[in-house]
């Protein structure tokens, strides 16, 4: 059954990345024709940055994301017991708290429009998937033991990359006001 979560987790994503991609191309657009939405769309890249930041520095998730990650998953265990079931769960997958999925969220919601996202959401998840597949068996045949320092420096380079985006999206939108302001 796991290709089946797999699946799953393929059209979780792939709708993830659609709504993502419309929804931000929902508040650019609207933020250029209507001032008032203009602060909710740097805000939203100022949490991004901070959520980055914090990943970065941490080297771990927040306790409230965590505690709600394992609150999910206590109460979807018994979706494992049939097949539609598992394909379910594997669509859930995109609400667990994971800085690398974020950020390929953000990089989606970037996309032009919501078949992109999906598209580049949808390639997220097939390659995330391999490496979930892949990683458990090269770890148990190279004999390596994975510890909390090197689970810590993959959240943080997922810090580091959604500091990245939020920091282009910032200096984008900075760009843009300074250009229609020199007008």
């Amino acid at each position: 059954m796991p290709w089946v979560l797999q699946a799953g987790r393929i059209a979780g994503y792939a709708a993830a990345g659609a709504v993502a991609a419309g929804a931000m191309q929902g508040l650019a657009t609207g933020s250029a024709h209507v001032p008032a939405l203009h602060p909710l769309w740097l805000m939203l890249h100022a949490i991004v940055l901070a959520w980055g930041l914090l990943l970065a520095v941490a080297g771990r998730q927040p306790v409230w994301a965590l505690r709600a990650g394992k609150a999910i998953a206590r109460s979807t265990r018994t979706l494992t017991r049939s097949t539609a079931g598992v394909f379910v769960l594997g669509t859930l997958w995109v609400a667990l708290p994971c800085g690398l999925l974020y950020s390929a969220l953000m990089l989606a919601a970037l996309a032009n429009g919501p078949a992109q996202g999906a598209f580049a959401m949808a390639l997220f998840a097939f390659a995330s998937g391999l490496s979930l597949w892949l990683a458990p068996w090269l770890v148990q045949r190279a004999g390596w033991r994975i510890g909390v320092l090197r689970q810590a420096w993959g959240t943080r380079v997922a810090g580091v990359l959604l500091v990245a985006v939020a920091l282009q999206a910032l200096h984008l939108d900075v760009y843009h006001q300074i250009e229609l302001w020199c007008r």
